[in-house]
């Protein structure tokens, strides 16, 4: 099963793609989606929505996992992080691919065992999971965890016949 993470962000929207080949978790490829900031809000999403649907033709992965909206302070971010999750499962859909969402507590639990880890503890035991030479950057490794996080609980799943 090959699954492509995404971690949504206005400006920076991370994503990565990691495959399950028998008991290994492999590491396909992984990267930043980065409108240029000066372009208008649409423009950027368009740009993202057209990024991803590249990279799902690239990548034919078999499911989209999508980190879940969290609680921002600032309401527009919040709105603004919205429309980017929106504009992602949009390119998914559009593609025929089933899209699935997992809250940052969840992964960040699926990754290091517990809920409350920091960005850094769960950028290090990506790395590790995945046999990394370094260190992925944060949005894509965020977007990593996500895919590992779908992997893990899709085992769960079968193991308890869910």
């Amino acid at each position: 099963m090959r699954v492509f993470g995404i971690d949504p962000g206005s400006y920076t929207t991370g994503y990565g793609i990691v495959e399950k080949q028998g008991r290994e978790l492999v590491h396909v490829d992984n990267g930043i989606v980065r409108p240029k900031g000066s372009e208008s809000f649409p423009k950027r999403l368009c740009d993202i929505y057209e990024e991803i649907c590249r990279l799902i033709d690239e990548f034919k992965p078999d499911i989209v996992a999508l980190e879940d909206v969290f609680v921002a302070k600032n309401v527009k971010t919040a709105m603004r992080l919205g429309h980017v999750r929106g504009v992602a499962m949009l390119a998914a859909v559009a593609k025929g691919i089933e899209v699935v969402e997992y809250q940052p507590v969840h992964v960040k639990q699926a990754i290091t065992g517990v809920g409350s880890a920091s960005k850094e503890q769960v950028a290090k035991m990506v790395k590790v999971m995945l046999k990394l030479p370094d260190v992925a950057a944060e949005d894509a490794s965020d977007a990593l965890a996500v895919a590992i996080c779908h992997l893990n609980s899709a085992l769960m799943r079968k193991i308890q016949g869910i």
